[in-house]
């Protein structure tokens, strides 16, 4: 009898919703979680066939001389023009993608779940059963980031969250909404997901 795959879940949400933090408490409940953003920081350090592309797109200033990705020259020249944002993103979402899949076939649980910031952005959402959407009010979110990443400026907080989908729209799109306010609980949210995702599995 083959073995069934496991059911593929995204969880996204805008920068500073607080994914990450919902993620942990999936990945309490044992449910295994790839990090997109994670991974994508691996792959652009170790595969060798997208940091040359990186390179010749960008310029050898993408990489630090050990190897290791120039984060800071990134932010200020590539994530501050939408149009090489785009670019960047195409390199990197595509074998981010083929990634996730071998991994997920890899995991036992009923269902796994892949943390990404992008995920209708890049049509992500067509190789996945199900996304859930962390949610938060703006002011949040931005307070969040600047006490999270001193290396960035509201501006550069602001550049970002305008190249992503509206939260209302993600909400509208997302078969699961997660409100991450400081009124809500996350974790009987959580729970409510994972129940009806262990069903569906």
């Amino acid at each position: 009898m083959s073995k069934q795959s496991p059911l593929k879940v995204g969880i996204t949400g805008g920068i500073g919703a607080g994914k990450s933090v919902v993620a942990k408490i999936f990945s309490i409940l044992g449910i295994p979680i790839y990090s997109a953003d994670d991974r994508a920081k691996l792959l652009m350090a170790h595969d060798s066939d997208l940091s040359k592309s990186i390179i010749k797109e960008f310029g050898s200033e993408s990489y630090l001389p050990d190897g290791s990705v120039n984060r800071a020259y990134l932010a200020t020249t590539v994530f501050a023009d939408p149009e090489k944002v785009k670019k960047i993103n195409s390199l990197v979402h595509p074998i981010v993608g083929k990634d996730f899949l071998k991994w997920a076939e890899s995991q036992k649980a009923p269902y796994v779940l892949k943390e990404a910031a992008l995920i209708f952005e890049t049509g992500g959402q067509k190789s996945l059963d199900f996304v859930i959407n962390v949610s938060a009010p703006l002011k949040i979110r931005v307070a969040r980031i600047l006490m999270r990443d001193p290396y960035r400026s509201e501006e550069q907080v602001n550049q970002i969250i305008n190249q992503q989908i509206p939260d209302e729209e993600k909400n509208e799109l997302a078969d699961f909404v997660i409100k991450n306010s400081d009124n809500k609980l996350l974790i009987p949210q959580v729970l409510s997901i994972h129940e009806k995702l262990l069903e569906k599995s």
